[in-house]
C-alpha cells in the first residue's frame, strides 16, 4: 500500500516554506516518525516525519523547492522492507513532471563549474577531493587546496650518496617566460554564490525595515556588576542544587529591565500607524545565536517569573533553538528585547530594534576596569550597556533614565526585590 507524504499544515503567519534537504533517498527503508526532510520557514525549521514504516518509493520535490501546506512531497511503500545491498533507482520527479536519475546526477551536482574546469585542466578525479560546500559540494578552492597539498606531499629527488664521485647536475633556472607559479603561490581567489536561507533573508528584511521606518538612536551607560557577582558567587551552588539550572546574568538583566519598563512605559510601547500602543504586559525577547542566524524567543509575562523561571526558560530556548525544535509561537510577539553580544567578546555595540518593538537593550563583555568610587580608584567588573530606541515615541530623557534605572537595579539588586 502506498502512502503519501505531504507538507504539514503551516502556521497562519507562514505562507510557505523551502525544502532544505532530504535525509533519505528513494529505496531507503524508513521507520515510523523518522525525519524524512527539513522544511525551512522564515522563523524555524520544521521536520516532516514518516507517517508509516516501509520504503521510500519516490521523491516528488527536490531541494530548494518552495512548498505550501498539503503539497505532495514523497510516496512511501508501506510494510515493504529494503533489500540489503540493492541499489534502488533514485528517481526524482521535478515540479514540471520530468524525471531524472539522482544517482547519475549527484556527482555533477556536487561539483561547481569552476571546480570542474580546474579538475579537468589538472587531471584530478573529483571523487578524491573533499568538498567544503553545502551538502559536500566541491568548489574551485577545494580543488586548488587539493593540488597544493599533493604538491607539498610529493617526494623530493634522492640526494647523492656521501663520497660519490658523480657530481650532481646543477639545476638550470627557468626563464621568466617558462615559470608557472604553483596554485598555492597564486593564492585562492574562489567565489561561491549561495542563496540566503529563509531565516537570513527574513532577518535582513526586518533589520532594513527597522532602519528605514524608525528614528533609531542609541544611548550608553556602564554598570558595576560587583554586587551581582557577589550574589551569584554566594548562592550559585544552592541555586543550582535547588533549581537544576545555573544562576546567570540574564535573569538579573531581565528583572532590571522589567522594573525600568514599569517606570517608562513608552520603552515598552510600539507604533501602529498614527497610534502608540502601550503594552500593559512585559514579554521580553531574548536573542539567541544559532548556526542558522539570530532568533528571539520570548519570555511571556516576565514580571511574573522568578529568577529560576527565567534561567530555565532561557536554557530551554537556547538548546531547542540550536536543535531546530523551537516553535513559531515562541518566537512571535515580544514588547522589548535583550541581546548579549558580550558572550562573543563585544565591548560596545549599537543593537538594532526588533520591529515593531521600540527599544532593545544590548549587553556587552564584563571587563575589570579602574573606576573612581568615593574618591578612590578601585578595580571593578564593569559592563557597557546600550539602549537603541525609536526616537519617534521615546525621548532622550526617557531613554537615559531607563538605562539609569537598569544600572541602579543591577548595582543594588535589593531594589528589584523592594520594587523601588
Amino acid at each position: 500500500m502506498t502512502i503519501e507524504v505531504r507538507v504539514p499544515q503551516l502556521p497562519e503567519s507562514v505562507a510557505d516554506a523551502t525544502l532544505v534537504s532530504w535525509h533519505k533517498k528513494p529505496g531507503d527503508a524508513v521507520v515510523r516518525d523518522e525525519n524524512l526532510v527539513d522544511l525551512e520557514t522564515d522563523k524555524v525549521v520544521l521536520e516532516v516525519p514518516a507517517p508509516v514504516a516501509g520504503v521510500l518509493k519516490e521523491i516528488k520535490l527536490t531541494d530548494g523547492t518552495t512548498v505550501t501546506s498539503g503539497q505532495l512531497l514523497a510516496i512511501i511503500e508501506e510494510g515493504v522492507a529494503a533489500i540489503p545491498g540493492a541499489s534502488a533507482p533514485a528517481i526524482m520527479a521535478t515540479p514540471s513532471g520530468a524525471t531524472t536519475v539522482a544517482a547519475d546526477s549527484v556527482a555533477k551536482q556536487k561539483l561547481s563549474p569552476a571546480a570542474k574546469r580546474v579538475a579537468e585542466e589538472n587531471k584530478v578525479d573529483p571523487k578524491t577531493v573533499a568538498g567544503s560546500g553545502r551538502d559536500g559540494r566541491v568548489s574551485k578552492s577545494d580543488v586548488v587546496n587539493y593540488l597544493s597539498t599533493k604538491e607539498a606531499a610529493a617526494p623530493s629527488p634522492p640526494a647523492a650518496a656521501p663520497g660519490s664521485s658523480a657530481a650532481a647536475p646543477s639545476p638550470q633556472p627557468k626563464s621568466p617566460a617558462q615559470f608557472v607559479p604553483a596554485p598555492s603561490a597564486r593564492g585562492i581567489r574562489a567565489e561561491q554564490r549561495v542563496p540566503m536561507t529563509r531565516l537570513r533573508a527574513r532577518i535582513a528584511e526586518r533589520m532594513v525595515q527597522a532602519q528605514a521606518t524608525q528614528a533609531l538612536l542609541t544611548s550608553f551607560n556602564e554598570v558595576d556588576l560587583r554586587a551581582v557577582n557577589e550574589l551569584r558567587a554566594r548562592y550559585k551552588d544552592q541555586f543550582e542544587k535547588q533549581y537544576s539550572v545555573k544562576l546567570g546574568f540574564m535573569s538579573f538583566f531581565a528583572k532590571a529591565c522589567v522594573e525600568a519598563l514599569k517606570k517608562f512605559p513608552a520603552v515598552n510601547a510600539s507604533v501602529d500607524g498614527n497610534d502608540i500602543v502601550y503594552h500593559e504586559y512585559f514579554d521580553i525577547g531574548v536573542a539567541v545565536s544559532t548556526d542558522r542566524g539570530l532568533i528571539v524567543p520570548v519570555l511571556r509575562d516576565a514580571d511574573q517569573l522568578t529568577f529560576a523561571d527565567i534561567e530555565k526558560s532561557i536554557a530551554n530556548f537556547a538548546s531547542r533553538a540550536r536543535a531546530g525544535t523551537i516553535t513559531i509561537e515562541e518566537l512571535t510577539g515580544g514588547t522589548f528585547t535583550i541581546t548579549n553580544g558580550g558572550v562573543f567578546g563585544s565591548l560596545l555595540s549599537t543593537p538594532i530594534v526588533n520591529s515593531p518593538q521600540s527599544a532593545i537593550l544590548g549587553m556587552h563583555k564584563v571587563q575589570d576596569r579602574p573606576v573612581v568610587i568615593e574618591g578612590q580608584v578601585v578595580v571593578r567588573p564593569m559592563m557597557y550597556i546600550a539602549l537603541t530606541y525609536d526616537h519617534r515615541i521615546i525621548d532622550g530623557r526617557e531613554a537615559v533614565q531607563f538605562l539609569v534605572t537598569v544600572k541602579q537595579c543591577l548595582e543594588d539588586p535589593a531594589r528589584m526585590v523592594l520594587h523601588i
